[in-house]
């Protein structure tokens, strides 16, 4: 169990509340498996919260992932009632090339996704991939969220993408306008994992300069990177980052270890005490290794790695990675 007893109300729905581990929904996308409806997602949420992963997190963008939450949750109601859990999801973003940051669409998203998740309100609503769009126009879409805080429709609200430095430029200039305040969340991906750890340098500036409460960990496979199975084709790394972690798992598996699950409490090490990390899973298995890979950690003195994970992760991050470790990928318009 992470937080307590699952049967628990959540208590307000403040985002420091946000437990440790947060169930992601882009597996629930084509991009990651071929069939998502075939995924068994009442037993896995049912699992998360039987454990007390009490947090969801979707995206329009990720197909029908809202949809096949909303379902699940409804199916689950009567065992996990609305108050019992939180739920984060996304606007802005519409397919892969397709944004829509007005003021209107982003009302609008915020509106649709309350109706496919068969909820009167959403805890927490991110801006989805904000450096794909002109400051300008993430500020603007920033004050409905704002309006929208305002009104109860969401509880809170904050900014997801890749580049680190960005999303601080965005916190701290909202931090600075009245009608948009500091950012409730910030959420960034595939930055702090074991191949890289950018986002731990810029932690401390989003908390204190930026007045950011919570910000999240997500991707922490970097987007199927660091595993044993093939990196998906979609992935943007260089060529050699990408023959850089086959040699990582070729590695870990010649050490009697899985690349994947090494990569898990490694992140999981380094980000548990300062916010939560959002796993992207897409079976109770793979649920119940992320939720194991979260005990090795916690139990151990000062939540940190073994030695012998701490061995592997030395030679992994000098030896293999190299000059490669905390290489990132563009990602959006140049700002």
């Amino acid at each position: 169990m992470l937080n307590g007893a699952v049967n628990e109300v959540v208590k307000g729905t403040s985002i420091v509340n946000l437990p440790a581990l947060i169930l992601g929904g882009a597996t629930l996308n084509t991009q990651y498996n071929d069939n998502p409806k075939s995924i068994p997602l009442i037993e896995m949420i049912r699992y998360a919260f039987q454990n007390g992963i009490r947090a969801i997190d979707t995206s329009p963008y990720y197909g029908e992932s809202e949809i096949l939450y909303g379902k699940a949750l409804e199916y689950l109601r009567a065992e996990y009632p609305r108050e019992h859990y939180f739920i984060c999801s996304k606007a802005g973003r519409i397919k892969l090339d397709e944004f829509d940051y007005s003021r209107s669409s982003i009302r609008k998203s915020v509106l649709r996704s309350c109706e496919r998740l068969k909820t009167d309100y959403i805890d927490v609503m991110f801006l989805h991939d904000v450096e794909f769009i002109e400051t300008k126009q993430v500020l603007e879409a920033l004050k409905e969220l704002r309006k929208l805080k305002d009104e109860g429709v969401i509880h809170n609200f904050g900014i997801s993408g890749y580049p680190v430095d960005f999303l601080l430029t965005v916190a701290l200039k909202s931090c600075e306008m009245v009608d948009i305040g500091p950012l409730d969340v910030v959420l960034s991906y595939a930055n702090l994992n074991l191949q890289n750890m950018t986002l731990n340098n810029y932690y401390s500036r989003f908390k204190h300069d930026a007045g950011v409460k919570v910000v999240e960990n997500g991707s922490i496979l970097s987007m199927s990177l660091l595993r044993t199975q093939e990196t998906k084709s979609f992935h943007p790394c260089s060529a050699k980052l990408r023959t850089l972690a086959c040699k990582a798992a070729e590695y870990t598996a010649s050490q009697g270890e899985d690349l994947a699950l090494l990569a898990t409490r490694f992140a999981i090490s380094k980000w548990v005490h300062k916010g939560p990390t959002v796993l992207g899973v897409s079976s109770v298995q793979e649920l119940r290794a992320a939720l194991e890979s979260y005990w090795d950690v916690m139990n151990i003195k000062d939540q940190d790695l073994s030695v012998s994970d701490a061995g592997l992760v030395a030679h992994i991050q000098q030896s293999i990675f190299g000059n490669c470790m905390n290489e990132t990928w563009v990602s959006g318009i140049e700002h």
